[in-house]
């Protein structure tokens, strides 16, 4: 049975095909500034060279420009797009239902869902590879270009598909997506790539079929699939449509509908204030849909650039400004972090192409080549910084580096390889700060020398998605996953065959059933979502507290997990642990991929443990474990703690439907607490510290109470630390009480700062986003009140700090700072 391809997945399957859309320099229309209208059916119509000059617009902004051919990594990208155009020419064989044999897109029974999507699926990877044979015409250097008779055979090939299946009067079967988007921005820009080639009729038919899938009703309302991501989408292939029927009405509609998607949004699809991207509702997605839609607004903006149709909304501001706020916080020596990338993660190997293709390095080298394109509509002193972010990253990625990354088109290739070349752009380092994230539980910490994320669930946010038959065991995605990278190693840690090969029962930072669950647990699209409002935290910008009320999916698991975000580590709580599946309770403190032949020495309390896989153990009381190559774990309160070892073979296939079944194996070095099967109010107490050498961890836990935590409160009502040595107290309060000098009354977020000359700023959030008044007091000396936001009603400093909060609901949990004077 055919493969039932996802909707993105299509988009990144193909090498030369919709993967590799990006943005060069693109001129303005000129004579096409007369022609706007908003009535498509009384648009005036413009000249032909008007339209002729979008198009030329157009095909630079997909092509790309100023690379030589001759040179790598051009030279042997090019060849292999010729290659291929040329062995997909000899191989086709028009009949009824298909061009090339094996790719069957009549659907004989399309009441059957999952094979609708198969048969609809192969519609837009065929017109896929026509839109690569077309760039192999235009492009230089791919041994076809400008080869008139293998034009003509791409449009015979595009006048089949047209004639057979994708026409008006075709009723629309499978995926949406493959008929309003993967399949006609494929579909346009070859037609616009070969427009020199085409006759009237097969001009005619091409825009007519395409009007008939995607109307202009398609964009009147934003709701459904007509959101977002999916909105630029929507707009592009409008857009485009308009260029090759040279229908300025078309173009007023793209343009206009494009409006909806830049302002803030308070629920569902879009972007945040906080720097949040969701799309699908509930699920985090700036690594992939809202990449695309970076990659969509960043071509729409330049093409439009300078015509009547110049989208100038003020509010484009809102996705300028979120370069550094959505899309920058998440980028780390060139990768794009897996937890915002949703279901994308189970695209290791897209069809057609090699193991690990498609990973974290390559979605964050699509990102930084749109975010080079949109600088060419931003401010200059913005374009400078972009530019700036965008070489550091490229410099800074030993592992895999952007500008010479086989996957990434030319034109995407070209743009990040004139930054990398230009001398005159020096290069900004990572910044050390974190960034949290409330409208989409995560959060974002960086250190000099490594970078932590933090993936979570509750009533807004999925635990994971899965649908069209991927990413089918990101069950626990969303049950505390801590994933960290070092600045000089552990840069591909989930990157190759992580995903395919890891337990999906023991991501880091977890806590965890053991209780099976069935591929796709849950519903489809992120639907699944736990009954947890208490999900969040504090953060002054350097330093954070951040919780969450941990509900296990399809488990009757729940707990208290906690996160302190400071200088050489993460402090990492957890109480309340109880369940009642009848099955054994985890929580991983980390699980690290060490390749096909990793020995990595593990030492456990200055005693080197065995290094071959199947090897475990459980240690009672450890005080502190270090995995060379990686970093150090104290135990501040000692516990059950079990190393295990382990050799794990696993396939693409296995967490999404229809990919590469070649087995593939990783060692991995687990730690992790048992907690038992039904715990009831259990804990755990670990500080991850990534990058500590041995003697370094095992100095921090000789004196772990005099150095990192100062006093530790653990409890399922609050959990917090105090550290003296930064100045810093913060508590994670699940219910009203007090801990040490900070008292509360209702659940919240709490984090003290002392600063500089005397003052302290004190850090509060509503993580519930339920509370319509709360009290903070803090038994400290408070000689004056210098700023304070404007949900804090009352300040009344003294001999203790008391501050009467109003209402919080409308600030989406967000921290609420007041800076103070001590002195």
């Amino acid at each position: 049975m055919p493969t039932p391809w996802s909707r993105r997945g299509f988009v990144k399957a193909t090498g030369g095909a919709a993967a590799v859309f990006g943005l060069v320099g693109a001129a303005p229309a000129g004579d096409l500034a007369a022609a706007s209208t908003t009535d498509t059916d009384t648009a005036a119509a413009p000249s032909a060279a008007g339209f002729e000059a979008l198009r030329s617009t157009w095909r630079g902004l997909i092509l790309g420009s100023g690379f030589s051919p001759t040179a790598e990594p051009f030279a042997s990208k090019l060849a292999v797009l010729g290659s291929n155009a040329a062995g997909w020419r000899a191989a086709m064989r028009p009949t009824p239902g298909s061009l090339w044999p094996g790719m069957v897109w009549l659907d004989p029974d399309p009441d059957t869902d999952t094979e609708s999507y198969t048969y609809s699926g192969q519609i837009q990877l065929t017109l896929q590879r026509l839109r690569s044979m077309a760039e192999a015409y235009a492009q230089p250097g791919t041994g076809l270009t400008g080869d008139a008779a293998f034009a003509r055979d791409v449009v015979a090939g595009v006048r089949h598909v047209v004639t057979d299946v994708y026409h008006a009067g075709q009723a629309r079967y499978g995926n949406w997506y493959n008929w309003q988007i993967g399949g006609p921005q494929a579909l346009l820009d070859t037609a616009i790539l070969l427009f020199d080639h085409l006759d009237a009729e097969l001009t005619a038919a091409i825009t007519a079929a395409v009007r008939a899938f995607v109307p202009d009703s398609a964009v009147e309302s934003y709701t459904g699939t007509s959101t977002g991501a999916n909105r630029v989408d929507l707009c592009r292939t409008i857009a485009l449509s308009g260029l090759v029927g040279e229908d300025a009405g078309r173009l007023t509609v793209a343009s206009e509908a494009l409006s909806p998607v830049f302002p803030y949004v308070t629920s569902g699809d879009g972007l945040y204030r906080d720097g949040s991207f969701v799309q699908h509702t509930w699920v985090p997605y700036a690594g992939s849909y809202g990449a695309d839609l970076f990659t969509g607004l960043s071509l729409l903006l330049a093409l439009l650039a300078g015509s009547a149709w110049e989208i100038t909304d003020p509010a484009r501001e809102n996705y300028f400004d979120a370069v550094e706020r959505a899309w920058a916080p998440f980028l780390f020596n060139g990768l794009c972090m897996d937890a915002v990338s949703g279901r994308a993660i189970s695209r290791g190997v897209p069809p057609g192409t090699s193991d690990g293709a498609n990973d974290d390095h390559l979605r964050g080298h699509s990102i930084i080549a749109s975010i080079l394109a949109l600088g060419r509509a931003a401010d200059p002193e913005r374009n400078a910084r972009w530019r700036a972010l965008a070489k550091g990253w490229a410099q800074r990625a030993y592992f895999s580096a952007p500008h010479t990354d086989p996957m990434l088109g030319v034109y995407k290739l070209a743009q990040v390889r004139k930054v990398v070349d230009d001398t005159a752009v020096k290069p900004l380092p990572e910044p050390v700060e974190h960034r949290l994230f409330p409208s989409q539980d995560r959060a974002v910490h960086r250190r000099k020398g490594w970078a932590a994320c933090l993936s979570m669930a509750s009533d807004r946010i999925s635990h994971y998605e899965w649908g069209n038959g991927e990413n089918l065991r990101g069950w626990h995605t969303g049950a505390g996953w801590l994933s960290w990278w070092g600045d000089t190693y552990a840069n591909e840690q989930y990157s190759q065959s992580f995903w395919a090969t890891v337990d999906p029962y023991r991501l880091p930072g977890t806590t965890v059933s053991r209780r099976r669950l069935a591929d796709g647990e849950g519903g489809q699209w992120g639907a699944e979502r736990p009954a947890a409002k208490w999900v969040g935290g504090a953060t002054d910008g350097t330093y954070a507290a951040v919780g969450q009320h941990l509900k296990g999916l399809s488990s009757t698991l729940e707990a208290r997990k906690s996160w302190f975000f400071l200088d050489e580590g993460v402090v990492c709580l957890g109480a309340g642990v109880t369940a009642a599946d009848g099955e054994p309770v985890d929580t991983v403190v980390d699980n690290r991929r060490l390749g096909a032949t990793g020995t990595h020495t593990l030492t456990v309390d200055g005693r080197r443990q065995p290094a071959a896989p199947g090897w475990t153990r459980t240690f009672t009381d450890p005080g502190w474990a270090h995995l060379e190559g990686h970093g150090g774990y104290v135990f501040p309160e000692g516990g059950r703690v079990t190393a295990l070892r382990e050799e794990r073979t696993g396939r693409w296939s296995d967490i999404r439907t229809g990919s590469a079944t070649t087995p593939l194996t990783d060692r991995y070095v687990t730690l992790y607490v048992d907690h038992g099967t039904d715990p009831r109010d259990d804990g755990y107490a670990y500080v991850l510290m990534p990058g500590a050498s041995a003697t370094r961890t095992a100095s921090r836990a000789a004196g772990v109470r005099r150095w990192l935590l100062g006093s530790v409160t653990n409890t399922p009502q609050a959990q917090g630390v105090r550290v003296p040595s930064l100045g810093v107290t913060a508590v994670n309060f699940w219910a009203a009480g007090t801990v040490g000098a900070l008292t509360v009354s209702a659940p919240c977020s709490v984090l003290v700062r002392h600063g500089r000359g005397g003052t302290a700023a004190v850090c509060v959030s509503d993580p519930t986003r339920t509370l319509t008044s709360l009290t903070v007091t803090w038994e400290h000396r408070v000689t004056a009140v210098v700023a304070r936001p404007g949900t804090v009603e009352k300040a009344e400093p003294g001999r203790a700090l008391i501050l009467t909060f109003g209402d919080l609901t409308a600030e989406a949990g967000a921290t609420q700072k007041t800076t103070v004077r001590t002195t």
